[in-house]
C-alpha cells in the first residue's frame, strides 16, 4: 500500500499529458506570428532610415540635430504607451484567447502605419502636423503592446519542447525581415530619388506599403486555431466553474482570482522574480536591438559625418547577417541551453562594446563593415533566443498577461528610449563613444539576470504538459516517466530501511 501512495506522490505520466503536435498547424501558427512581427518592424526599419527626412518635414524651423532629436522623441513616445497596451491586450489574452488579440493588434498597427503616409507636413497645417504623427505613432505604441508578448506566447505555446528555441527564433527573423525590407525600400528611394525627393514626398511611399501587408497579416491570423495550452487551461477552468456551481455556488475567492485585477496582483506577488529576469533579459535585447537598428544610421550620418548611403548599407548588411544567423543560433539554443548563449552574449557585450564604436568611428568602408558586424553578432545571440526563453518564465494562466506587462515596461523604459537617451547625451556631452557606455550598462544587467536565469531548454512551460512531435516520442515519453517513478518510489522504500543501499 505504502509503494502505491509513493507512486501516486510521484506521479508518472499518461498519455493524457502528453500533447503531440500537429506540423502543419505549428508552421501556420510560425508564419502568421511572424508576419505580424514583420509588419511591425518593416514601420521602424522605416522610421529609423527616414529620421532626417520626417525631421525635415514635421521639425523643419528646429536645427538639424534638434530635428534628429524630436523625431526620436516621437519615435519614443509610441514606447510610453506600450505598457498600457500590454495591460490591456495581455490579460485580455489570457482570458479569451492568444488568437482574437493578436487579430486585434494587427489591424491597429497596419491602420496606423498606414495613415501616417497620408498625413500633411508642417508647412501646409503647421503644429498640427507633429501632432497627428505623435497621434499615430501612439496608436501603433499601443498595439504594438500586445504584439511583440502574444506572438511569442503562441509560438512557445505551440512548439515542441526539443524545438522551441529553433521555431521561436523565426518570430525574431520575421522582426529582423520587416526592417531589412523597410530600410531596403528607404534606401533604394534615397538612391533613386535623392535627399530632396525623398523630402518632398518619397518618404509617404514606405508607410503605404503598410496597407497591403497588414490585410496579408490580418488574413493569416484569423485562420488561426488556439493553442493546446490555452485551450487545455481554459477546459480546466471551466470544469472548476462547473463543479463550484454544482457545489453550491462560485467561490468568491477563486472568481477574485480569476479577474484582471486578481491576475495582476498574482504577477506582482508571486511571480515577481521571473518578471525582474524577464525585464532584464528584454532590456539587454532591446537596448541592443534599438541601438543598432534605430539609431546607429542616423549616429553614423549626423554625429560622425559619413556619407547617408553609406551608413545605410552597412546597417541592412548587419540585418541581413542576423536574419541569415538568427535560426542557427535558437536551434543551438536547443542543444545548449538559453543560460549559456545570454551568458555568452552578455559578457560579450560588455567587452565587445567599446571595440566595435571605435571601428564605426573610423571612417571608411572596411573598419565601420566589421564594427557594424560586432554589434549584428551580439544582437543574435539575444534575438535567436528571447522568444523561447521569456514565454517559459510564466505559467500558463498569466503567460500573456505577465509577459506583455514586464516586456513592455522594460521596452518603453529602456529599449525605446534608447534612441533618444543616446542622441540627446551625444548633443550634450559631445562624446561619440557614449553609444559604447550604454551598451555596456545593457551587457552587465543581462549577465545579472541570466545568472539567476533557470535554464528552460527541452522542458515543458510552466503550467503545461509536454509536447512532442510525434506518438512514438509521447509512448517513449510516457515509458520512461513510468519507469524514473517506479525509480523513485523505489528508493523512498529502501532508503530507511536499507540506509546503505544506493540504488
Amino acid at each position: 500500500m505504502l509503494r502505491i501512495l509513493l507512486r501516486r506522490r510521484k506521479r508518472s505520466l499518461s498519455t493524457e499529458d502528453v500533447t503531440v503536435t500537429d506540423r502543419p498547424a505549428v508552421h501556420k501558427a510560425v508564419s502568421a506570428a511572424a508576419l505580424g512581427n514583420t509588419m511591425e518592424w518593416f514601420d521602424f526599419g522605416v522610421f529609423a532610415y527616414l529620421a532626417g527626412a520626417l525631421g525635415k518635414v514635421f521639425f523643419p524651423s528646429s536645427s538639424p540635430g534638434a530635428q534628429v532629436v524630436w523625431t526620436f522623441a516621437t519615435f519614443a513616445a509610441a514606447f510610453l504607451v506600450r505598457p498600457l497596451g500590454g495591460l490591456v491586450f495581455g490579460p485580455l489574452g489570457d482570458r479569451i484567447g492568444r488568437k482574437r488579440v493578436l487579430a486585434a493588434t494587427m489591424i491597429m498597427m497596419a491602420v496606423s502605419t498606414f495613415a501616417v503616409g497620408f498625413l500633411p507636413t508642417y508647412n501646409s497645417i503647421g503644429f498640427a502636423a507633429p501632432v497627428l504623427l505623435l497621434i499615430c505613432r501612439l496608436v501603433q505604441g499601443f498595439s504594438t503592446g500586445g504584439e511583440y508578448a502574444g506572438a511569442t506566447t503562441y509560438i512557445a505555446e505551440y512548439a515542441p519542447d526539443t524545438r522551441r528555441g529553433f521555431l521561436g527564433s523565426w518570430l525574431d527573423f520575421g522582426t529582423f525581415v520587416g526592417y531589412a525590407l523597410g530600410s531596403g525600400l528607404v534606401t533604394l528611394l534615397t538612391a533613386a530619388l535623392g535627399d530632396e525627393g525623398l523630402v518632398d514626398w518619397g518618404w509617404r511611399l514606405p508607410f503605404l506599403v503598410a496597407g497591403p501587408l497588414g490585410l496579408i497579416g490580418l488574413y493569416m491570423r484569423l485562420r488561426l486555431e488556439e493553442t493546446p495550452a490555452f485551450q487545455r487551461e481554459a477546459e480546466q477552468a471551466h470544469r472548476d466553474a462547473e463543479e463550484a456551481r454544482a457545489a453550491g455556488g462560485a467561490d468568491p475567492v477563486e472568481e477574485a482570482r480569476q479577474s484582471g485585477q486578481g491576475r495582476l496582483k498574482e504577477i506582482f506577488t508571486r511571480h515577481w522574480e521571473a518578471v525582474l529576469i524577464c525585464m532584464g533579459l528584454v532590456l539587454l535585447y532591446n537596448v541592443t536591438n534599438y541601438m543598432v537598428t534605430s539609431y546607429l544610421p542616423t549616429f553614423m550620418t549626423e554625429t560622425l559625418g559619413q556619407d547617408a548611403l553609406t551608413a545605410q548599407l552597412l546597417v541592412l548588411g548587419t540585418v541581413i547577417v542576423v536574419v541569415l544567423t538568427i535560426t542557427t543560433v535558437g536551434r543551438t539554443s536547443d542543444r545548449w541551453g538559453r543560460r549559456p548563449v545570454f551568458m555568452a552574449g552578455s559578457a560579450a557585450m560588455i567587452v565587445l562594446a567599446a571595440p566595435a564604436v571605435l571601428l564605426i568611428r573610423a571612417g571608411g568602408i572596411l573598419l565601420p563593415a566589421f564594427g557594424c558586424l560586432i554589434l549584428g553578432l551580439l544582437l543574435m545571440c539575444f534575438a535567436g533566443t528571447s522568444a523561447s526563453t521569456l514565454p517559459a518564465l510564466l505559467p500558463t494562466r498569466l503567460r500573456y498577461g505577465a509577459l506583455s506587462i514586464s516586456f513592455n515596461i522594460s521596452v518603453s523604459l529602456f529599449g525605446g528610449t534608447t534612441p533618444l537617451i543616446a542622441s540627446g547625451l551625444v548633443q550634450a556631452t559631445g562624446d561619440d563613444m557614449i553609444p559604447a557606455y550604454y551598451l555596456m550598462v545593457a551587457g552587465l544587467i543581462g549577465l545579472i539576470a541570466t545568472f539567476f536565469l533557470h535554464e528552460t531548454a527541452g522542458k515543458p512551460l510552466r503550467g503545461s504538459g509536454p509536447m512532442v512531435e510525434s506518438g512514438e516520442e509521447a509512448q517513449e515519453l510516457v515509458a520512461r516517466s513510468r519507469t524514473e517513478a517506479g525509480r523513485r518510489a523505489r528508493d523512498i522504500w529502501i532508503r530507511p530501511r536499507r540506509p546503505w543501499a544506493r540504488h
